[in-house]
């Protein structure tokens, strides 16, 4: 995939301050990690969700990428053509990304009906492991299983979380690093579902 993944354009390539932003984006993470194991949870919710940054823009066609659901069946990003996905690279054993999943579920509920899905792509642990968690917090949009790390490699972020927004014409639209609440999906994936 191009640069513009990462949120590079061409003029901006002169100037790379990838490596920076990504220290800090580093640095916002073990913040918010030692938040949760020093605070409690609400309070550490809080402070993680404070560190929620825009996301980036781009416009490029979104990538191919095919895995496994927990019931075995095969799903692609293309079966979801025509509506606005959220793909989001997390794990089980990641706070930030445990965080996040009740704020996915509670924006999928008022916004499956427009055309939106999610598509949770979990890295590399065990089946019964995600089901557990996934039938803990009552998630009924896709989860997919990833013990490869492709969908990492394809949208090349090894961070985690990491979400990607794909339009309903199936172009690669947004692309943030760390947790996403309600609110901020709200703010910039809302827009997308009325295009």
């Amino acid at each position: 995939m191009s640069k513009e993944i990462s949120g590079e354009s061409k003029s901006s390539q002169k100037t790379n301050y990838r490596p920076l932003i990504l220290v800090g984006m580093g640095i916002i993470i073990l913040i918010a990690i030692g938040l949760i194991l020093s605070t409690n949870q609400g309070e550490a919710q809080e402070e993680i969700f404070a560190l929620t940054f825009p996301p980036n823009e781009v416009n490029q066609p979104a990538p191919e990428l095919t895995l496994f659901d927990l019931d075995g069946v095969e799903v692609s990003l293309t079966d979801f053509k025509g509506e606005v996905i959220l793909v989001n690279n997390w794990a089980t054993w990641c706070p930030p990304c445990r965080l996040e999943m009740p704020e996915f579920q509670v924006y999928f509920e008022n916004h499956q009906d427009q055309g939106f899905q999610i598509v949770a792509i979990e890295a590399s642990q065990p089946e019964n492991e995600v089901r557990t968690f996934v039938e803990q917090l009552k998630l009924d949009f896709v989860i997919l299983l990833d013990p490869e790390n492709k969908s990492l490699v394809t949208f090349q972020n090894g961070s985690l979380p990491n979400s990607f927004v794909i339009d309903r014409k199936g172009n690669l639209r947004l692309a943030w690093l760390g947790a996403i609440n309600e609110a901020t999906l709200e703010q910039y994936v809302t827009p997308l579902l009325e295009e």
